[in-house]
């Protein structure tokens, strides 16, 4: 060991479109919404993450909220860049040292994306003292987080509902064998949410307002065994201008999500009519596994078992298997450098 790796620290980057999380010595040290508050005279970044997540849909015309990523790809260089300067900063261990270390990183990013959005990622990372950059396909990296050995000649799927994007894949022998990636996650059921407010309530609520309703009440399907209480909202009624308040029950919400829902119902049946006969008849016998924060959607794993007729099984803490998989890419980097992007 040398000085030189004496001086690198290891950590490993799940940039979402809603949330970025990062490991560094195996713990989660940031899990931060993946959003910046910029001073749009000065045009400093004022906050980060959480701080500026509050700040969102409350801002006066000084003050701008960004999400440096859209659809899982960076949309703002310039924002995602310190965003993720800030991010690495404010990790406790690191703190400490007089001058950020070199890294080493493994970063996540979606299957489709494209060479120009990869280089972006990379680039990024670099500027922030990234020395050794390697990148990982997210269905990859929550296959590996969920505990399957990718490894196997045996095939696998996963469906990765994020914030952005829904990746759907089908894994084995180290390799994606069949993919799909559809712009169908988080941010579109909460929009769905806000849309079905004021077409069938009018009610105007805010972004942060109908993630509230989709976590508290969201739902897939309207037949749940232990079904949620109604929900209270608040919003600005369309018709008076006056704020008011509604009740709104998951059977709504569900009615709401429910294009969104089947459209990513279909992309899984696409990716399961593609897959090789060989592969088929080993997911008619291990099923669907579901991460990222779209798969804690009340009955969807129901719904999409109910629709492939194959079990489905939500890996443990959704939001993180990703990062945990990119996590363990990074302790193993000789055993898994077949499937790291350098």
């Amino acid at each position: 060991m040398g000085f030189f790796d004496f001086m690198t620290e290891d950590i490993a980057i799940d940039l979402g479109t809603a949330n970025t999380l990062i490991i560094h010595n195996d713990k989660v040290v940031i899990d931060s919404p993946s959003i910046v508050a910029r001073d749009r005279i000065s045009g400093k970044i004022i906050a980060v993450g959480k701080e500026a997540n509050m700040m969102q849909g409350k801002t006066h015309e000084n003050i701008k909220t960004i999400r440096p990523l859209k659809d899982g790809v960076i949309a703002d260089f310039d924002a995602s860049e310190k965003m993720i300067s800030m991010f690495i900063k404010s990790i406790p261990a690191l703190k400490k040292r007089m001058f950020t270390p070199a890294l080493r990183m493994v970063v996540c990013i979606p299957s489709g994306i494209t060479e120009v959005e990869m280089r972006a990622v990379k680039e990024s990372c670099e500027r922030v003292n990234g020395k050794e950059v390697y990148l990982i396909h997210e269905p990859m990296a929550a296959a590996i987080g969920i505990g399957i050995d990718i490894m196997q000649p045996k095939g696998n799927m996963i469906v990765d509902i994020g914030g952005g994007t829904t990746e759907i894949a089908v894994i084995a022998l180290g390799g994606i064998v069949c993919d799909k990636s559809v712009k169908i996650a988080g941010d579109v059921f909460t929009n769905d949410i806000v849309y079905y407010m004021r077409t069938q309530h009018n009610l105007f609520v805010g972004e942060s307002t109908a993630e509230k309703i989709k976590i508290t009440i969201g739902a897939a399907t309207e037949d749940l065994e232990t079904p949620p209480d109604d929900m209270s909202v608040q919003g600005r009624d369309l018709l008076t201008g006056k704020p008011k308040q509604v009740e709104v029950s998951f059977r709504e919400i569900a009615k709401a999500l429910d294009k969104s829902i089947q459209r990513i119902e279909d992309a899984v049946m696409e990716t399961l009519s593609q897959t090789p006969p060989e592969l088929a008849a080993d997911i008619y016998n291990t099923g669907i596994y579901l991460a990222g924060g779209g798969s804690m959607l009340r009955g969807l794993d129901k719904r999409i078992s109910q629709k492939t007729d194959l079990p489905v099984y939500i890996a443990e803490d959704p939001l993180r298997a990703v990062v945990r998989g990119t996590g363990m890419a990074l302790k193993n980097i000789q055993k898994f450098k077949s499937i790291l992007i350098k």
